[in-house]
């Protein structure tokens, strides 16, 4: 939002006379002499430097410092707000703010500066890599947010001078990230007004027809408005509650998903005011709700107790919504002073850098514990992209409450699963869950919690992180630990698989292994673009490199990756390998059968069936094929799939999955077909568990033996 090369003004602008007159009201003559200080460093950094509005560009740091002087933060937050861009825009150095203003103020400045003199490759990598800065230096003080949040409310404030394209793009931007944030920090007014201005750019005409139509109603309700507040302030005085009560509108923002989401029309919506009740105590909270239920009827289902159980970022309120005069509905909310100081500051009402951890109050070891989440997260995501996703998943505002056995209140993210709440209580215990109950009876792990539930979870000590749970998770804790143990899983067995194959290639070109010096395997590595040895034995492991290519490339020094290909020898596969090699699901081997094995790209070693219509396919690709036999002592079960052809008579089923059973087989899925031969016989479709070829048969040999079953068929594709 800057231009260069205008005429710049070295006297102070009256914005910034204003803030130190506003910011003298609560700090000392010195603090003020020191922003003073870092105005005019600030100022003379920036000369010549203009704002897309043609405003110098002075004014956007004192706009952010004045935003944070509301908030009544301390010095060293306001410094580094006026001097948040210096670093980025100018050839102002960390070092020379730190010789300056001290280090905490260079800290501050550095962690909201962007990664400008890095390349990337994409603007989502770029922004992705600042967001991840940033909030690593959030995560160390959460100073570095309320700066950045202050900069970007500005910035959608004054968003009318850049292009149409940029505004919808900052937007979307706020709405995802920045909006949330604010509201998971508890900054109420900072999180609407983010919302608000995101609206507006995003969908300038459905902002500006539901402004104006709030506008008329505006209008049209406000002599019903001014009737309720008056008799709700006599009511309570009655009571002989000394409150505070105000009428405000809703935000357009939220008045708009009202109506997305209940699909109503603006008319509809007859809760466009809210009321709020301020009274001096707790108790005088609950004294107040008694009072005006007996003045307006509740409806059912509507009041939520926010002062028992606070929301995650510190809110507490009570809830409440009645049925006003002429069956209007209207919402109330009954805080004290203190509550409402931090519903509107949220964890700007106190900062957690001035306590001790012993000291911090249970709002500040909530955001602490968030914050240090998120550096949990973030050490967990492989890259910038995955750690922003992760990050959007956790930012959702709505939440369900769920108790521990010991009955300690954990705060999750709503489409919260048994496996959110293990990882909630411990990464140990997310990683070794195997079962869950919920309000004392048994449940599967991918059950979605609900406000009030009871959750005791089942460990075992051999247990691990399943992959199906990616695809229920709702956490970005939960999915990111996910991740990590499979990436690291497939890494190690890749790399296993990878050495296997290599010194079969390597023994057909009549070459030991072992004979392969370091030296050789460090220039192969860097010559192949891998980081080690193992980094490239797992890149064959998953199939990047082809195993006879990087054999005779080490069995012949300088031999290019166009070199003849060639394996001898067999892979036996055991069953035991991992991830590193897959069984298709096309033709479903399992010991016995004639197999084939195929390198696939980021899969690894895939094994066919010799006959397999999909590996008959690609077996021109000779040089990704590879001869692969099973091995002995094999214990593991495999799928495979039969289909049924039964006659259609009450009982018939119950009497195949008894046979199956006594064969020592395990029924993972069944699922009938349509009727054939008009309602004569039905077909049933089983996937089974079984050891090999031969168990399979002794399992088709049961089921022959059933009068009804009139054809049995093994699937293969």
């Amino acid at each position: 939002m800057r231009a260069r090369g205008l005429p710049d003004s070295s006297a102070t602008l009256p914005e910034a006379n204003f803030l130190f007159r506003e910011l003298s009201s609560y700090l000392k003559r010195e603090d003020v002499s020191e922003l003073q200080n870092a105005y005019l460093f600030s100022q003379s950094a920036h000369s010549g430097q203009f704002r897309k509005s043609g405003e110098p560009y002075i004014s956007h740091p004192l706009a952010v410092a004045s935003i944070l002087g509301k908030l009544r933060l301390d010095t060293q937050t306001l410094a580094a707000a006026l001097l948040h861009d210096v670093m980025e825009d100018t050839h102002v150095s960390k070092a020379e703010i730190s010789n300056r203003f001290g280090k905490s103020v260079a800290d501050l400045v550095d962690g909201v500066s962007k990664l400008d003199k890095i390349e990337f490759q994409t603007h989502a990598d770029a922004q992705a890599e600042n967001f991840r800065k940033m909030l690593l230096a959030m995560a160390r003080d959460v100073r570095v947010i309320l700066i950045k949040l202050a900069d970007r409310l500005h910035n959608m404030r004054t968003l009318e001078a850049m292009r149409a394209e940029k505004r919808r793009r900052i937007a979307r931007e706020t709405m995802e990230i920045y909006a949330p944030i604010a509201n998971r920090l508890g900054l109420n007014n900072i999180y609407h007004e983010l919302q608000d201005l995101s609206f507006r750019y995003l969908f300038p005409t459905r902002y500006r027809v539901l402004a104006n139509a709030t506008k008329a109603a505006r209008g049209n309700r406000r002599e019903m408005v001014t009737k309720i507040l008056d008799t709700i302030k006599q009511r309570l005085k009655v009571a002989g509650l000394d409150a505070e009560v105000t009428g405000r509108e809703k935000q357009l923002y939220s008045i708009y998903t009202k109506m997305v989401e209940k699909n109503l029309t603006f008319s509809e919506i007859l809760d466009i005011y809210g009321f709020r009740v301020i009274v001096k105590d707790v108790p005088s909270c609950y004294i107040a709700l008694g009072a005006l239920h007996s003045l307006y009827n509740p409806i059912p289902g509507k009041f939520k107790d926010y002062i028992a159980i606070p929301k995650g970022n510190g809110y507490q309120s009570l809830h409440n919504t009645l049925w006003g005069p002429y069956g209007t509905p209207i919402e109330v909310q009954i805080r004290t002073p203190e509550m409402h100081r931090i519903a509107e500051a949220g964890v700007a009402s106190h900062w957690l850098y001035k306590s001790t951890d012993a000291d911090l109050n249970d709002l500040h070891m909530k955001t602490h514990q968030w914050l240090q989440s998120l550096l949990e997260t973030l050490s967990d995501s492989t890259d910038s992209l995955e750690f922003l996703e992760h990050l959007k998943v956790d930012l959702f505002p709505g939440e369900v409450y769920v108790f521990t056995p010991q009955g300690k209140i954990l705060a999750l993210p709503k489409e919260s699963t048994a496996v959110d709440f293990a990882y909630a209580v411990h990464t140990d215990i997310g990683d070794c869950c195997v079962a869950a109950k919920i309000n004392g009876e048994n449940a599967p792990l991918r059950t979605l919690l609900r406000s009030g539930d009871r959750v005791e979870i089942v460990t075992a000590s051999h247990a691990k992180p399943n992959p199906a749970w990616l695809n229920y998770v709702g956490t970005g804790k939960a999915r990111s630990h996910i991740r990590r143990f499979l990436k690291t899983m497939q890494y190690e067995e890749s790399a296993k698989l990878g050495e296997r194959l290599l010194n079969q290639a390597l023994i057909s070109l009549k070459v030991d292994p072992e004979t392969i010096s370091a030296a050789q395997w460090e220039k192969l590595a860097r010559e192949s673009g891998s980081k080690s040895k193992t980094d490239l034995l797992a890149d064959m492991g998953l199939g990047k490199h082809l195993p006879a290519v990087i054999a005779r490339r080490l069995a012949v020094p300088g031999e290019s990756a166009s070199g003849p290909n060639g394996t001898g020898g067999v892979i036996t596969i055991l069953g035991t390998e991992g991830m590193a090699v897959q069984f298709a699901k096309c033709c479903r081997p399992i010991p016995g059968d004639s197999i084939v094995g195929f390198i696939k790209k980021d899969q690894g070693l895939v094994i066919h069936t010799h006959d397999c219509p999909a590996a008959l396919k690609n077996r021109g690709n000779s040089e990704n094929w590879l001869d692969v036999a099973w091995g002995k002592d094999i214990s593991r079960q495999f799928e495979v799939s039969i289909k049924l052809l039964v006659a259609d008579q009450r009982g018939v089923l119950a009497r195949v999955a008894a046979a199956i059973a006594e064969a020592g087989s395990n029924i993972d899925n069944v699922a009938m077909d349509e009727d054939e031969g008009e309602g004569t016989y039905t077909t049933m479709n089983f996937m089974l568990q079984v050891r090999n070829r031969h168990h399979l048969a002794q399992v088709m040999r049961s089921l022959r033996r059933i009068p009804e079953v009139a054809k049995i068929t093994r699937m293969k594709s």
